[in-house]
């Protein structure tokens, strides 16, 4: 003989209303955050060169930035790049022989004497940027090559050498440094 058991009655179900905090206020703040970190900049995907000259300075990075252009086109340099913003400045090719400037990838002239000047200014500790500065220049010119892999730092004495220790000097006169 079988035996049913009949089940317990089941107990009454219970919703639960659930409030969210209006979204306002935090989409706002998710809005400013998401404008304020903009990935997008103005900067080369390359770092400098490990040998180039570094120098910390007091200021800020967009007054050192707009500091450093200046200072290019008062030496007749012509810049390619300035971005204040971004603490970045890339001079013309530069022939420190004949003062000739020469815009994106013409013909460089005599290539031991043609040097670009890449600046690059990085916030530090308060109130202090880091300036890093990179004189570089192409032993041969290879078109089957990328621009980065061709360049090469300045040798020491040469012009874009001492164009670049112009450049520290003056910005450390200006701007104090160590």
């Amino acid at each position: 003989m079988t035996t049913i058991t009949p089940r317990p009655p089941r107990s009454p179900i219970r919703r639960t209303e659930v409030r969210l905090a209006p979204a306002g206020p935090a989409l706002a703040l998710v809005a400013v955050l998401a404008t304020a970190c903009n990935p997008a900049s103005t900067r080369p995907a390359f770092a400098p060169y490990p040998e180039d000259q570094s120098i910390l300075l007091t200021g800020p990075v967009a007054t050192i930035t707009s500091t450093v252009a200046g200072w290019m086109a008062s030496q007749g340099i012509h810049t390619e790049w300035i971005s204040a913003e971004d603490g970045y400045v890339e001079s013309t090719w530069y022939d420190t022989d004949t003062h000739q400037n020469t815009d994106g990838t013409g013909d460089l002239g005599a290539l031991e004497a043609t040097f670009k000047v890449r600046v690059w200014v990085d916030p530090d500790a308060p109130g202090k940027s880091r300036l890093t500065v990179e004189a570089i220049y192409r032993p041969v010119a290879d078109p089957s090559r990328t621009e980065r892999d061709q360049e090469r730092a300045a040798p020491p004495g040469s012009g874009g050498a001492v164009l670049a220790q112009q450049l520290v000097d003056e910005m450390q006169k200006k701007f104090g440094g160590s």
